[in-house]
């Protein structure tokens, strides 16, 4: 058996991570789709959307709100659906925030520009509607993702399979024989699971009159191991793992929202097929090197409208 040349592995490995993090801030100027979602009645009071980056729209243009560093977008899908619903400027309060996590729901979150209040401070008893998608930050997605593209990139640049038989190298991280065979992202889905049960009863508290919606995340990466493999580099297997550990998030999100009476909006089962490893033309979510004006692994234009579809058919 041959050996590969290892200068030539450490180079692609230079290169794939180097794409990774020059795509943290990498967006093109493209323009975004502004049809409107479907429409539905609204007659009755405030709505308060709450939530972290998937809510907000990181990039997508034109920014609103503020602190800045919250970076919302005045086409993520709470502005959609409040548009939609025909609810005015003075009864939306826009609070998601990029990067929030359960916690922030209930203390200040600080940004690069600006701090965002708790999210719950604008609930009060007039309010009608609360949408909140939170929960990926507690289990720390993103940087599991950004972990498993670079283990992905090594084991792309050391043959794909031809030299090393495990193709589920970032699995394998997080699942290891170090601590007990525990999956760390399970506890991670269970813990933030009984966080989000107390913040629904907070929000119940504050809110008591308000139809509270949780919504889901919707579908990231193809079933299409050889998809994922050309617009985000993961290795065959952590591909699969990546797309389980999401859905047993979304599980999770809906059975804490159900056994506290509140409504869950699934967004996973519309967005398949429009993963950030889908065409261009058609996905939702931008995979690391973005064709249109949103961040990184995060819904497009297209994607939060999408979003804004399945809460207004959720609502009626």
């Amino acid at each position: 058996m041959t050996t590969p040349d290892l200068r030539i592995v450490a180079a692609g490995v230079l290169v794939a991570v180097g794409a990774l993090a020059a795509a943290v801030g990498v967006t093109h100027d493209a323009g975004h789709d502004d049809r409107p979602a479907a429409s539905v009645t609204w007659t009755k009071g405030p709505y308060v959307a709450l939530g972290d980056s998937y809510t907000a729209g990181p990039n997508i243009p034109g920014r609103h709100g503020t602190p800045a560093g919250c970076a919302r977008s005045d086409h993520n899908y709470p502005s959609l659906v409040a548009g939609q619903l025909g609810i005015r400027a003075g009864n939306f309060s826009d609070m998601s925030c990029t990067g929030a996590t359960v916690a922030d729901l209930t203390a200040s979150q600080h940004t690069d520009d600006g701090t965002n209040p708790a999210q719950l401070t604008a609930l009060s008893a007039k309010t009608r509607l609360v949408s909140l998608g939170i929960g990926g930050n507690d289990i720390g997605f993103g940087a599991i993702i950004e972990r498993c593209v670079a283990m992905g990139a090594v084991y792309h640049a050391l043959g794909s399979g031809k030299f090393i038989s495990d193709d589920s190298p970032c699995e394998r991280l997080y699942t290891g024989t170090g601590d007990g065979g525990a999956d760390q992202v399970e506890r991670k889905i269970d813990a933030v699971g009984t966080r989000l049960a107390d913040a629904l009863g907070e929000i119940k508290h504050r809110a008591p009159e308000a139809r509270v919606y949780v919504v889901g995340y919707p579908d990231i990466l193809s079933a299409d191991s050889s998809a994922c493999r050309r617009d985000m580099s993961l290795a065959p297997g952590d591909t699969a793992y990546l797309r389980e550990k999401e859905q047993r998030l979304n599980t999770e999100l809906r059975e804490r929202a159900e056994e506290a009476g509140v409504v869950y909006v699934d967004t996973y089962g519309p967005s398949k097929g429009h993963d950030a490893c889908s065409g261009e033309d058609t996905r939702w979510i931008e995979p690391l090197l973005p064709s249109s004006a949103a961040a990184a692994v995060h819904p497009n234009a297209r994607g939060e409208r999408g979003m804004a579809d399945a809460v207004l058919r959720t609502l009626r």
